[in-house]
C-alpha cells in the first residue's frame, strides 16, 4: 500500500488513531516526517504556470503525528521542554552540522520537520513543523517560521518578522514568501497570503488573507487580496470604513513602486528604500 493511501485512510479514521494505532501507520506518518526535514516532500509545490499547490497529504501527515506522537522531555542548554514534536537538530554531531551546511546560532530553534537548505543563516529565531527554508536565506532575530510556511531562495525575514502557520484544514494554503523577497521588521505576514519574487515589505506591515493590499503607484488604485505581486514595494496604510457609529480608518497595505528588474537585487532593494522611504 502507497504512502499516499496509508496516510489518507489514516486521516478519513483520525479520530480513532494514537500512539497505539497500527504500525504501519505510525510508520508511514513518521517516514513523512522525515522527508519533510529532508526536503524531499514540501507542504506546497510551485507548478510549470506559477501557481502552488498544496500537498494535504504533507499536512495531514503533520496533524497526524500530534496524534500518534507522545508528550516527552527534550532538555537544552537552560531549560526543560514538554512536547510531541523534537528538534530537528537532536543529536547531531560537527559533521552532521557541516552536512547540512546552515549557520546556526545559538537560541535559534528548528522542530523536526522542517527544512533548512545549506546557505541558510538563522539568527535567534523559530522554524516549526513542515516549514522550508530555501538556500542564501537570512532569518534574523526573533523571527517566526509557521508550521508549512515555504520561504523561498536569498530572502530576508528581518527582525521579528511573524510568517503564519496554516495546517488546517489540508487543503488551506500555507503562507508563500518568494525567491528574493525582503520582509522588513515586525511585519506580518499570515493567512496563506503569498508574497511574489522580489517583493519589498515595509516594516509593520501587517497582511492576512482580507487585508486590503492597494496598488497605488498608478493614477486609478489596483485592489489585491490575499497576494502582493511581484518586485512590489510595500508599505503600511489606512482607508477610511463607515461603521454605526462613524467613519474610522482601518488597516491596508499600500503598494507604492516596483523594484526594477534591471539592476541586481541587492542595488534593487537599496535603490526602492531610497525612492519610496521605506522602513524595514
Amino acid at each position: 500500500m502507497s504512502l499516499e493511501k496509508i496516510i489518507n485512510d489514516a486521516w478519513e479514521n483520525r479520530k480513532d488513531i494514537s500512539p497505539d494505532s497500527d504500525k504501519s501507520i505510525i510508520d508511514a506518518i513518521n517516514e513523512t516526517i522525515e522527508l519533510l526535514d529532508q526536503g524531499k516532500v514540501r507542504v506546497a509545490n510551485r507548478q510549470p504556470d506559477g501557481k502552488w499547490e498544496t500537498n494535504q497529504v504533507a499536512k495531514k501527515a503533520i496533524l497526524l503525528s500530534f496524534r500518534t506522537s507522545k508528550m516527552t522531555t527534550t532538555a537544552g542548554p537552560y531549560s526543560v521542554w514538554w512536547d510531541k514534536v523534537g528538534f530537528k537538530t537532536a543529536g547531531w554531531t560537527e559533521e552532521d552540522h557541516k552536512k547540512a551546511g546552515f549557520r546556526y546560532v545559538p537560541n535559534g530553534m528548528t522542530r523536526k520537520g522542517c527544512y533548512i537548505a545549506p546557505g541558510v543563516v538563522l539568527m535567534p529565531c523559530f522554524i516549526n513543523i513542515g516549514g522550508f527554508v530555501d538556500s542564501g536565506t537570512m532569518v534574523d532575530t526573533w523571527s517566526t517560521v509557521g508550521s508549512g510556511a515555504q520561504i523561498g531562495k536569498n530572502v530576508h525575514l528581518s527582525g521579528g518578522v511573524g510568517i503564519g502557520g496554516v495546517l488546517e484544514p489540508p487543503s488551506a494554503m500555507p503562507v508563500i514568501i518568494e525567491d528574493g523577497a525582503f520582509i522588513g521588521s515586525r511585519a506580518i505576514i499570515v493567512e496563506g497570503v503569498r508574497i511574489g519574487k522580489g517583493a519589498v515589505i515595509g516594516a509593520n506591515v501587517t497582511i492576512t488573507s482580507s487585508t486590503p493590499i492597494i496598488d497605488v503607484s498608478g493614477e486609478e488604485p489596483i485592489e489585491y487580496k490575499g497576494v502582493v505581486p511581484e518586485n512590489s514595494v510595500v508599505i503600511p496604510g489606512t482607508r477610511p470604513k463607515t461603521f454605526p457609529s462613524g467613519e474610522y480608518d482601518v488597516q491596508c497595505a499600500l503598494i507604492i513602486g516596483k523594484r526594477k528588474e534591471s539592476t541586481n537585487e541587492k542595488t534593487s532593494l537599496n535603490e526602492a528604500l531610497r525612492t519610496f522611504g521605506v522602513d524595514v
